[in-house]
């Protein structure tokens, strides 16, 4: 059998790690974890064909709310791991003795050379830590072939610890060359986890054929699910689903009950790649499953592995995953596992001056005080040295000081308007309105203005309105497609909404209570040379419109007695960012302080499409002209209570 090289040390470290994978007697069992999350492995559905069967992860806090690291980016090559160049329906497996493994399919479908044909391989991954892994693989036919030279589909392989051999048991579907029959067979892993202890033997053989096994233990009983079939007597399919057997040993005998579990069974629409995970906080069970032939993933859930809810429910994701699976992790593991491909979840850092965020490209700043926090809502360039906009979620950040930041995962992104058609989350504004809730108001480019409603800051925020609420339509005396863009809200004195917004020309609407409808008729604000990004504030009972002026753009303001006008122009206050051919303000008070925000391109890696956010104070002098603001480097002191 070909072997990769195993890292000894790697090797030596997972062996006394807790309990050995083999052991002569049972060792007491270590302390129970303390879990913060979840690790979700999984190919990608969509994108890039070559680059979608390759292993990636995904983290969450809930279970629910889901975000991919590395930028749904493959963690590891497959064509560095496998025989065929691609990899399919990884499992991850949390060991007995502190290691952890990941199994894999060995295939490539999208190799023309390829395709669906046969794939007699596995791929066997592990690690200490999550993120240094090692790998081997398996070619059932070559390793194995005096009784596994017919070996066609070796396909889903997953891992169990088996408690009573005190071994790693991995186990897959088989399908031989005849293409007659789908049977899951098992064999101990050897102790580096690099091949087979044995050769494979049947561990189960359901009546009509099974693929995407999995099984979990609770209560004394196995519990196998796995993507099974019905047939009339002529051997014609009549019905599939998810599937289950059950047994009181690990090896069986299985006891299939026939009965389809997910909630699709009796319609023409097919799920597969079944996985089953325990809820870190209740005794509470995930039947999840892919939906292939449209594109979703949806899970039900249990509390006794049995009888699962009718209603399936979907995950709210930013990647579109392909069968994977679910494992715990902890806090630690959490932080390691964003250290190495980027945070997605809530984590805090300081602030080294501008520019402010310097792991992520952050663009079209509006900001938001409440109490004695100040939240930053941002825009996400979604790469360095980007040569367009490449936009598809925002991003949340807040401070009690300017100089210690907490990041939020993010609570919106594109996919949540189903109508924006142009995929392009443009600049936004969140405001908060006489009910409490919060309302995020985001252009999409041409698709026009829409706005989502969330009770906490936080999010996540919903679609309200499933539409719209400005387009280009309501730009009356604009031609271009991108003319409704960058709303910004005012809240006046006496408490009326208004909504302010355009490129080119300047738009301003009163908005109703609700926050979500318009009041009575569209309005333009004159003022010289505006571009675009305009923010409304008051000072000393004025309003100021400051906005992005010429190209590459400047900001400018002007100052009116009413928020229609007419505005006196007051000129430049700060000149063209750095590197970065548009900018784009946001104003606030906060702690006695004015602060003014914009972006730039000042990362190594910046550009005009590659933009992030700098904040700078602000002053007035007597007779309330805002002072020139000149970029530094140094950006925002600490501010103090």
């Amino acid at each position: 059998m070909k072997k990769q090289s195993i890292t000894l040390l790697l090797t030596l470290l997972c062996m006394v790690s807790a309990m050995p994978v083999y052991a002569a007697k049972a060792k007491a069992q270590a302390p129970k974890q303390k879990f913060a999350g979840y690790l979700f492995t999984y190919f990608e559905g969509g994108g890039d064909p070559n680059q979608q069967e390759q292993l990636r992860f995904a983290v969450s806090e809930d279970a629910q709310n889901w975000y991919a690291l590395n930028g749904n980016r493959p963690v590891i090559a497959s064509d560095s791991i496998s025989q065929s160049g691609g990899i399919r329906d990884p499992h991850i497996l949390r060991g007995e003795d502190g290691c952890y493994y990941i199994v894999a399919t060995d295939m490539h479908t999208f190799d023309p050379k390829q395709g669906w044909g046969s794939n007699p391989g596995i791929v066997l991954l592990k690690s200490k830590d999550l993120v240094n892994w090692t790998h081997a693989k398996i070619v059932l036919a070559k390793d194995y072939a005096k009784n596994f030279g017919d070996a066609y589909w070796v396909w889903a392989p997953q891992t169990i610890y088996d408690q009573k051999a005190k071994k790693y048991m991995i186990y897959f579907t088989l399908q031989r060359s005849d293409r007659k029959t789908l049977i899951t067979y098992y064999a101990y892993a050897n102790r580096d986890f690099t091949g087979f202890e044995s050769e494979p033997k049947v561990l189960f053989s359901a009546k009509y054929g099974s693929i995407d096994n999995d099984i979990i233990y609770k209560d004394g009983i196995y519990h196998l699910f796995y993507k099974g079939n019905t047939k009339d007597a002529n051997g014609r399919e009549v019905q599939n689903g998810i599937q289950q057997a059950t047994s009181k040993k690990l090896l069986g005998t299985w006891k299939e009950d026939f009965k389809y579990l997910d909630a699709y069974a009796n319609s023409r629409t097919a799920v597969e790649g079944s996985g089953v995970f325990k809820l870190n906080d209740r005794e509470e069970y995930v039947l999840m499953y892919d939906l292939y032939g449209s594109g979703r993933y949806e899970y039900q859930t249990s509390k006794d592995l049995y009888t699962f809810t009718e209603k399936p429910q979907s995950f709210r994701k930013d990647f579109f995953p392909r069968h994977g699976t679910i494992c715990s992790v902890t806090a630690d593991e959490l932080e390691r596992l964003q250290q190495k491909w980027g945070y997605v979840l809530s984590h805090q850092f300081e602030s080294k001056g501008n520019p402010i965020i310097r792991d992520k490209h952050t663009a079209d700043p509006a900001v938001l005080v409440e109490n004695d926090t100040l939240w930053l809502f941002a825009g996400h360039d979604m790469e360095g040295n980007q040569r367009g906009y490449v936009m598809r979620d925002w991003l949340l950040y807040s401070t009690t000081d300017m100089k210690h930041w907490t990041e939020h995962p993010s609570p919106l992104r594109i996919e949540d308007f189903k109508w924006a058609t142009s995929r392009q989350a443009y600049a936004g504004h969140v405001a908060k309105g006489k009910d409490g809730k919060y309302s995020w108001y985001v252009s999409t480019n041409w698709c026009g203005i829409g706005v989502a409603v969330s009770d906490k800051i936080t999010g996540p925020y919903k679609d309200a309105l499933g539409k719209p609420l400005l387009t280009n339509a309501d730009c009356f005396n604009s031609s271009h497609s991108w003319a409704c863009i960058d709303p910004a809200i005012l809240i006046d004195d006496d408490g009326t909404p208004y909504i302010i917004w355009g490129n080119r020309e300047c738009y301003y609407a009163k908005l109703k209570d609700n926050m979500i409808e318009i009041d009575g008729e569209v309005h333009r604000i004159e003022v010289p040379n505006f571009t675009e990004a305009p923010w409304m504030h008051k000072y000393q009972g004025k309003y100021y419109l400051t906005y992005a002026s010429e190209w590459p753009e400047k900001i400018a303001y002007a100052v009116s007695d009413n928020i229609g006008g007419p505005y006196q122009p007051m000129g430049i206050i700060s000149e063209i960012a750095g590197n970065s051919n548009t900018t784009h303000p946001a104003i606030v008070q906060f702690r006695d302080q004015w602060l003014f925000f914009s972006h730039n391109g000042g990362l190594p890696d910046g550009t005009s499409y590659s933009r992030s956010v700098i904040a700078e104070p602000m002053h007035y002098d007597a007779d309330g002209r805002i002072l020139p603001i000149p970029p530094t480097a140094e950006g925002v002191k600490e501010i103090k209570k």
